[in-house]
């Protein structure tokens, strides 16, 4: 049996100016509903993983959707929510009308949920409930298709990953980069 975990490609949205955090709320938003930058070409082995796949598994949003059929336009695909990215807290401040660039929005917030500041949002111990649930359907999918790719998101594919090694699966990155990345497991 075989999983390959891939992260999706690089956002369309290029919007990089300095925010508020209340407006990194309507930044997520745009981000989750833009598509992806096609490449002029993507890591081998995403490509042989993708490729060997009758059957590509996502999350319903629209990044992971269309890195899926920019990867293997032929195979079935299967979008859940089940297999979203962790979201980010919601902060009720201002602080102070700081603003920083998306990115470190990003890691700021990630830190502080991290933290166990789930406000508005899964905390991280309910993320990994849902990541042990994705890991099963991966399996259950495995053994009912064949090999199978899931086309998710960072930190979800890490928490969905370590469920697999708890179960028993073994695995390594195959292609380091940010995007488009590829992690193959096999269990025998």
């Amino acid at each position: 049996m075989e999983i390959s975990l891939i992260r999706h490609g690089r956002s369309l949205l290029s919007e990089n100016d300095r925010i508020t955090i209340n407006d990194f709320r309507s930044w997520i938003e745009k981000y989750d509903n833009s598509g992806v930058n096609e490449e002029a070409a993507y890591p081998p082995e995403t490509i042989k993983r993708a490729a060997n796949a009758k059957v590509v598994i996502t999350s319903d949003l629209k990044r992971s959707v269309e890195s899926a059929r920019l990867l293997n336009p032929e195979a079935k695909i299967i979008s859940d929510p089940l297999f979203r990215e962790t979201e980010l807290p919601v902060c009720s401040t201002e602080l102070f009308q700081l603003r920083l660039r998306p990115g470190m929005w990003a890691v700021i917030l990630r830190l502080v949920w991290f933290s166990g500041y789930p406000r508005k949002c899964e905390s991280l111990k309910e993320a990994k409930l849902r990541a042990e649930k994705a890991a099963k359907k991966l399996i259950d999918s495995s053994i009912e298709y064949g090999p199978i790719v899931l086309v998710g998101h960072g930190f979800m594919n890490i928490l969905i990953a370590k469920e697999l090694k708890k179960k028993g699966w073994k695995g390594r990155r195959k292609t380091a980069s940010e995007h488009w990345g590829c992690t193959t497991y096999f269990f025998a």
